[in-house]
C-alpha cells in the first residue's frame, strides 16, 4: 500500500526539478548571442547606413546608443519579471519581440524609424537575455553549471567579435540588394529557429518566492543610466549643449537616490530591484567592478577600429571585419580551456589574461604607428590574436565567478545585474573612447588619434588586471 502512495510522490518531486539538457543549453546560448552580435554588427555597417539614409553623425550614434541604452536600462527589470512570471515565458516573448524589431530595423524607411526600431530591439533583448543566465543557474548544478557558465562567457565574448566580422561580410555580400539591412534581417530566421527549439527544450523556472516589481527602484535606475549614457553618447555630435552638462551633473545625485531607496527596501525585508545585500557576496561585488573597465575597453576598441580601418586605412567592410577574425578564433579555443586553468591556478588566470591582452593592444598600436595608412590584415594578425587570447582568459571566467555564489532563488536578479553592468560598460566604451577618437581625428590625424585611443584602452586593461588581483582566489 505504501509503495503505491509514495511512488507518485517521488515521481512528482523528480518532475518538479527543471533540468536544462545539452540541446536546451545550445538554444539559450543561441539566444544569448543575438543581442551581443547586434550591438557590434552595426559598427562596420555605419558608413553604408549613413550614406543610404542620409543620416548625420549624431543620428548614426543614436543607432548604436539607442539600442545600448534601452538594453542596459531594462535588463534588471527583465530579470525580475522572469522571476515573477516564469523565465521561459519571458524568454519566448522576448525572443519573438527581438525577431519582430529586427525585421522593423531591416525595413526602416528612414534614419529616425531605424533609431526607434533599435530602441525597441534593445528593450526586447532586455526581456530575453536575463532569462538565459537565470535558467542556467536554476536548471543546472555542480560541474554542469560550471561548464554551462563557462560556455555562456565564451559565447558572450565570441559574439561580440563575430558580430563585427559578420557585419562586414553581410554588407559586402549585398544579398538581394539588401545592403546594410541584411545585418538586421539575418536575425529573423535565427529567431524562428530559436523559438521552435525553445518551446520543446527550455524548461520553465521561476523564483519560489517572487517579489513584486520595484517601481521606484526601476525608475531611478533608468534615470541614473540615462543621465550618464545619453549625454556621453550624444554630447560630442551635438556640440555639448547645456542639457548634456546638466544631465551629467545630475547623475551622481540620482544614482545616490537609487542606492538609498534600494537599501531602505532591502532593510525592510522587501526585494528591491538590485538588492544591496546581494553585493555582500565578495565574488559578485568584485567581479562586477572588474567587468566595467573590461567592457568599456572592449566596445570602445571595436567601435574605433571599425571606423579607423574603413575611413583611415581605406579597407572595405569585409577586410575591416576579417581583421578581427583571428581574435574570434583564438577567443573560442582559449576560452574552452578556461575551466581547467581556473581549476589549477584559481582566479590568478584573470589578471594574467589582462597582461596578455595588454601585450596584444601594444602590438596593434605599434603596427598602426609603423604602417599607417597601409595597414594590412596580415600585419594586424599577431596583435589581434594575442589580445583575443587575453580577453578569453578574462571574460568567461569573470562571468562564472560573479554568479558562483548567487542563490538560485535570486538567479534572475543576479543575472540581470551582471548583464546590466556589462551592457552599461559596453555603451560607456562607445561613448568615451569613441568620443575621444572622433574628437582627436580633426586635430592630430587618424593615426595619432587611434594610437592615443589604444593607449587609453591600455590604461583600462592595467586597471582590470589590478582589480583581478583582489578577486577571491577560487571560483565557486
Amino acid at each position: 500500500m505504501s509503495e503505491t502512495v509514495t511512488a507518485p510522490v517521488v515521481r512528482r518531486a523528480a518532475a518538479a526539478a527543471p533540468v536544462l539538457g545539452g540541446p536546451g543549453l545550445f538554444t539559450v546560448l543561441l539566444a544569448a548571442a543575438l543581442p551581443l552580435v547586434d550591438f557590434f554588427i552595426v559598427n562596420v555597417a555605419l558608413p553604408t547606413m549613413g550614406a543610404d539614409l542620409h543620416a548625420s553623425e549624431a543620428v548614426l550614434e543614436l543607432v548604436v546608443a539607442g539600442y545600448g541604452v534601452a538594453y542596459a536600462v531594462l535588463l534588471v527589470l527583465g530579470g525580475r519579471l522572469g522571476d515573477l512570471f516564469g523565465r521561459r515565458r519571458l524568454f519566448l516573448g522576448g525572443m519573438a519581440a527581438f525577431g519582430l524589431t529586427s525585421l522593423a530595423c531591416g525595413l526602416a524607411p528612414d534614419a529616425w524609424s531605424l533609431v526607434a526600431a533599435r530602441v525597441a530591439q534593445g528593450a526586447a533583448a532586455a526581456a530575453m537575455l536575463p532569462q538565459v543566465l537565470a535558467t542556467i543557474q536554476s536548471a543546472t548544478e555542480g560541474a554542469r553549471r560550471a561548464r554551462a557558465m563557462s560556455l555562456y562567457g565564451a559565447t558572450a565574448g565570441l559574439s561580440m567579435v563575430a558580430g563585427q566580422v559578420l557585419g562586414g561580410v553581410l554588407v559586402a555580400a549585398d544579398i538581394a540588394g539588401s545592403g546594410w539591412r541584411s545585418v538586421f534581417l539575418v536575425n529573423v530566421p535565427v529567431v524562428v529557429l530559436g523559438l521552435v527549439l525553445a518551446v520543446r527544450l527550455v524548461p520553465e523556472t521561476r523564483s519560489q518566492h517572487p517579489e513584486p516589481v520595484d517601481g521606484p527602484g526601476t525608475a531611478l535606475l533608468a534615470v541614473s543610466l540615462l543621465t550618464l549614457l545619453a549625454p556621453l553618447t550624444e554630447g560630442r555630435a551635438a556640440a555639448w549643449p547645456l542639457w548634456t552638462w546638466l544631465s551629467l551633473a545630475a547623475f551622481p545625485f540620482v544614482a545616490a537616490g537609487f542606492w538609498l531607496v534600494e537599501r531602505r527596501a532591502d532593510r525592510a525585508g522587501r526585494t528591491p530591484l538590485v538588492p544591496p545585500s546581494l553585493l555582500r557576496l565578495a565574488s559578485l561585488r568584485r567581479g562586477l567592478v572588474l567587468i566595467v573597465p573590461f567592457s568599456v575597453g572592449f566596445s570602445g576598441f571595436m567601435f574605433v577600429i571599425a571606423l579607423a580601418l574603413q575611413q583611415g586605412a581605406h579597407l572595405g567592410p569585409v577586410p575591416a571585419g576579417l581583421a578581427l577574425a583571428p581574435m574570434a578564433v583564438v577567443f573560442l579555443f582559449v576560452s574552452l580551456a578556461g575551466p581547467r586553468l581556473m581549476g589549477r591556478f584559481g582566479t590568478r588566470v584573470i589578471p594574467a589574461g589582462s597582461a596578455v591582452q595588454g601585450v596584444g593592444v601594444l602590438l596593434i598600436a605599434a603596427t598602426v604607428w609603423r604602417d599607417w595608412p597601409q595597414v594590412s590584415v596580415a600585419a594586424l594578425l599577431p596583435g589581434v590574436a594575442v589580445a583575443g587570447a587575453g580577453q578569453a582568459l578574462q571574460l568567461p571566467n569573470v562571468m562564472r565567478l560573479v554568479l558562483s555564489e548567487v542563490p538560485a532563488a535570486r538567479a534572475g536578479v543576479g543575472g540581470g545585474v551582471l548583464v546590466t553592468t556589462q551592457q552599461a560598460g559596453l555603451a560607456l566604451g562607445v561613448a568615451t573612447l569613441g568620443t575621444l577618437f572622433l574628437t582627436l581625428v580633426p586635430h592630430v590625424g587618424m593615426r595619432e588619434a587611434l594610437a592615443v585611443t589604444l593607449l587609453t584602452q591600455l590604461g583600462g586593461i592595467v586597471l582590470t588586471g589590478v582589480l583581478g588581483l583582489r578577486l577571491p582566489r577560487r571560483a565557486g
